[in-house]
């Protein structure tokens, strides 16, 4: 089992399926133990091998994987918390389906690039993690 595994089996023990919330609270934990090069890996590598996995690798995403770490570290660096819940009261704005829009047009990440490597944005920079 990998530590991934272990984050999602962790945050799974609370939750009736892996929502958004569920990838939320993987990527924090990770972030908070494992720092934010770590845990690019850590996801990118447990999200494409679990889409393999369950049969649906084209839905794995690495642009979008890579993304929403650093947005989760950007988030986590500037309203630090040991309660995941807080955390996400903080930050109501990761819940918002079109939050990646604001650094890339829609084309950008439908692209086969996107999909299968890191695709740097083309609206606004990403704010500092």
């Amino acid at each position: 089992m990998t530590a991934f595994d272990d984050l999602v089996t962790e945050v799974m023990s609370d939750a009736g399926r892996f929502g958004h919330r569920e990838h939320l609270h993987v990527t924090w934990l990770a972030l908070r133990r494992f720092g934010l090069p770590a845990t690019v890996a850590m996801v990118s590598d447990g999200l494409r091998n679990t889409a393999r996995y369950a049969g649906v690798p084209q839905k794995y995403h690495a642009t979008v994987s890579r993304v929403w770490v650093v947005l989760i570290a950007h988030h986590l660096a500037h309203t630090p918390t040991d309660d995941f819940d807080v955390f996400l009261d903080r930050n109501p704005g990761l819940f918002d389906k079109h939050l990646l829009m604001r650094f890339y047009q829609p084309s950008t990440l439908a692209s086969d690039a996107a999909r299968t490597g890191w695709v740097e944005p083309d609206r606004e920079p990403l704010p500092d993690a």
